[in-house]
């Protein structure tokens, strides 16, 4: 099955926007694609099938009862520009082959996997479209409601993409995009909490001026001024536990060789899973923004564009978790999530849980990205072990 599973991501992955790329941004025409291939894996499987108005692919595996609870697995379909065949869609596929291995077996719950249509912001700037009508918080805006329309959908009736009230949780198989469990040698760990996210640009402003003819001690230089605060958010960073803060992009202007830089602005990205540690942090390297400024005879602001707060995953559902992973034999870690995923939407509306793949090489929104094939054997192995204490649990 773990081959099969990893076959299917790989297969998925040429369902794209740009050939020779994985590029599949929310209910673009590939989208349709995936929504096909994925529903006859899914009615395999025994499930019932179904787009919400959202555009996220719904399918059912009823259980023994009509009026049962329903438990969710569920990621997203979309991708970043030139990304990889297993972010997001793993959870997706994984879902699927997990029900597969119940061989026709009804549990006393009912179980739905969610591919859901957007979680990475790509096509308008709004991410989690699909996650957010599904916790009844749709986003509202005319772009989204027109593609909506243009994939065969009514946006009119985005209410109905609503979970049901009656809900036991959420379960989210995940790569974990970075290097942790690799470099620990395990195939799977529980996730705690995901990371709050601060995001911001931030400006300095000096003056241009020529580069020739300008002594260094009459300088107002905008350029001199950031790189001397992008030296402090690194050690800012590095002093604190947990704490990553990363300057990602920066444009310079007139952004001539011979114009010494009057304007240079840059993103702040601050992340910690503790929002005690991550908003004084962010208050820190602004103070020290405002105060090189100063001292260097320039202007420093900052405009916000993501004050996300860190979500903690549910405590019972992740005990489940941990206790699923020791049955079935491997070794029981946790850790924080540093990217952001739908369970943290979700976890607004129900119980929300997380279970990490190991990512190869740390490497993720790549084409090399990979899964190993004995761990998405240890995942499934740990997510039988799961659903069988979830039965447990409601007799």
């Amino acid at each position: 099955m773990e081959r099969e599973v990893i076959a299917r991501c790989r297969s998925l992955a040429a369902c794209t926007e740009e050939p020779g790329y994985i590029t599949r941004t929310f209910l673009s025409e590939p989208m349709h694609a995936v929504h096909t291939i994925l529903q006859a894996w899914m009615e395999q499987a025994g499930m019932s099938v179904w787009v919400d108005a959202a555009g996220n692919l719904r399918g059912r595996y009823a259980a023994r009862e009509a009026d049962a609870p329903c438990f969710y697995i569920g990621s997203h379909l979309d991708t970043v520009p030139h990304g990889g065949a297993f972010d997001g869609l793993l959870g997706v596929v994984m879902g699927i082959a997990l029900l597969d291995l119940l061989a026709g077996r009804r549990l006393q719950f009912h179980v739905e996997v969610v591919g859901f249509s957007e979680e990475e912001g790509v096509r308008f700037g709004i991410p989690f479209i699909g996650s957010r009508a599904f916790i009844g918080d749709p986003v509202c805006d005319p772009r989204v409601d027109a593609a909506i329309r243009a994939f065969g959908l009514d946006p009119s009736r985005i209410g109905d993409a609503r979970a049901s009230d009656n809900v036991l949780g959420y379960l989210e198989f995940h790569i974990e995009q970075g290097p942790v469990l690799e470099e620990r040698g395990l195939p799977v760990t529980v996730v705690q909490a995901i990371a709050g996210q601060s995001r911001s640009e931030v400006l300095f402003r000096g003056q241009s001026n020529h580069a020739g003819t300008t002594p260094m001690h009459l300088r107002r230089d905008a350029l001199a001024g950031m790189a001397e605060w992008i030296g402090a958010v690194e050690r800012e960073a590095g002093a604190t536990p947990g704490l990553v803060a990363t300057v990602g992009r920066i444009g310079v202007e007139p952004g001539a060789t011979n114009v010494i830089p009057g304007t240079a602005r840059a993103s702040l990205d601050v992340r910690h899973a503790a929002d005690s540690a991550r908003k004084p942090a962010v208050e820190r390297l602004l103070e020290c923004g405002g105060q090189i400024a100063a001292r260097r005879g320039l202007g420093f602001s900052c405009s916000w564009q993501l004050d996300q707060p860190a979500v903690a995953m549910d405590p019972g559902l992740s005990q489940m978790l941990e206790c699923a992973i020791a049955a079935a034999g491997y070794p029981v870690h946790r850790m924080m999530s540093g990217a952001g995923h739908d369970a943290m939407i979700v976890a607004r509306r129900m119980p929300a849980a997380m279970l990490f793949l190991r990512s190869p090489g740390g490497i993720s929104h790549h084409p090399d990205e990979a899964v190993l094939e004995g761990d998405v054997t240890a995942a499934l192995s740990v997510a039988i072990e799961f659903l069988e204490q979830l039965e447990a649990h409601l007799a």
